[in-house]
């Protein structure tokens, strides 16, 4: 007979081993995908690793992907901490994106310069954390599954984003692209020399990490979420208020991922494009991002940067090997899973039974 047993908590030690094992068994799966496809594991591995890292153009890449990352990922943290299961990040950044995008087109013409590029930062904060508020408004008045809904929201974003560039939003000067018009240079932001790097929002990110660290480990807010998450019970004889937590949690979240999608469009493409130009799929890559980091925001800088640089990767294999970019998701899935299974033997240990038969009696 086997049966699961409760392991004893792990020390910091242990803990890490089971990280980068179950890292390693994530890459090893991701190799074998390459080993289907016919290319060899380690060139691929090797060429991933030196398109992003090996150069100083991949370096850039890599942070300019990762600022997106940063931002949502800090956000999926603080609400995976009280298993509040935001899968939106997606919706939300690109709630951001045209939330900021109004500004730019219809505000910034007639507004001074300087005040452009502050009230689209608000403007997309205000639109994720509003698109964000609608999953946690359903749970917690009607008791909705907060994955399903925010799963399914990222989804009625991406069309609206669509209807906006094909419909009332298409710029008449991009030649029937469906596009928006270019921004103006008030509403775009400014970027490190010689790269894409645009540095307000990369200053935003890394204040979102130290901020949400702080307030997840010695406020009395961040105390709230973590006793929440681990025992609702508990929370409710402790007085707290479970559905205010949700949503302010929910509300923080979306923020942070509509300003990552301020910082692409005013920092990377400088208009409104298709959902698949806008995000390289950013919204669910945090989420591998957030477990990685363990659910703390300090650290989510570190996997942010691992995984910008997975996708800077799916470039350069879709260039060099001719790989498709999908095949760097079907990666980050196996490093997902892999991180998912690492948690389960960390937590619990498989024993195997015997289950004694009762001796039978005659005469």
């Amino acid at each position: 007979m086997i049966r699961l047993e409760r392991r004893s908590p792990p020390t910091a030690w242990q803990a890490l081993g089971w990280l980068v094992l179950s890292v390693a068994v994530g890459l090893l799966g991701g190799g074998l995908v390459f080993l289907l496809k016919g290319v060899d594991p380690v060139t691929a591995l090797a060429k991933v690793c030196q398109g992003s890292f090996g150069s100083t153009f991949g370096r850039k890449d890599t942070v300019t992907k990762a600022i997106p990352l940063i931002l949502t990922g800090t956000g999926l943290c603080l609400a995976f901490r009280g298993r509040i299961w935001n899968i939106g990040g997606e919706g939300q950044l690109l709630a951001g994106a045209v939330g900021a995008t109004g500004v730019a087109l219809f505000l910034a013409p007639i507004l001074p310069d300087v005040t452009v590029l502050p009230l689209m930062f608000m403007a997309g904060a205000a639109a994720g954390a509003l698109w964000a508020l609608i999953p946690a408004w359903l749970r917690v008045r009607h008791g909705m599954n907060e994955a399903i809904s925010t799963l399914m929201l990222n989804y009625v974003a991406a069309e609206f984003v669509q209807y906006l560039v094909y419909g009332p939003w298409k710029g008449k000067s991009q030649f029937g692209f469906p596009y928006t018009d270019d921004f103006m240079a008030a509403a775009t932001l400014p970027t490190l020399y010689g790269s894409r790097i645009h540095w307000p929002t990369l200053g935003l990110g890394l204040l979102a990490a130290v901020g949400l660290t702080v307030l997840a480990a010695r406020s009395r807010f961040g105390f709230e979420v973590r006793v929440v998450g681990e025992n609702p019970d508990a929370a409710h004889y402790a007085g707290i208020d479970a559905a205010g937590v949700v949503l302010r949690v929910m509300l923080l979240s979306g923020a942070l991922a509509g300003l990552a999608g301020v910082g692409e469009v005013a920092g990377i493409h400088r208009h409104l494009a298709s959902p698949a130009s806008i995000s390289s799929g950013y919204g669910f890559t945090a989420i591998i991002t957030a477990y990685l980091a363990r659910l703390h925001p300090g650290w989510c800088v570190l996997s942010s940067l691992f995984f910008g640089g997975l996708l800077v990767g799916g470039d350069v294999i879709q260039t060099s090997l001719g790989l498709p970019f999908a095949t760097v998701h079907i990666f980050n899935g196996m490093i997902l899973f892999a991180l998912l299974i690492g948690d389960f033997f960390q937590t619990w240990r498989i024993r195997r039974t015997t289950v004694a038969t009762p001796r039978s009696s005659h005469g």
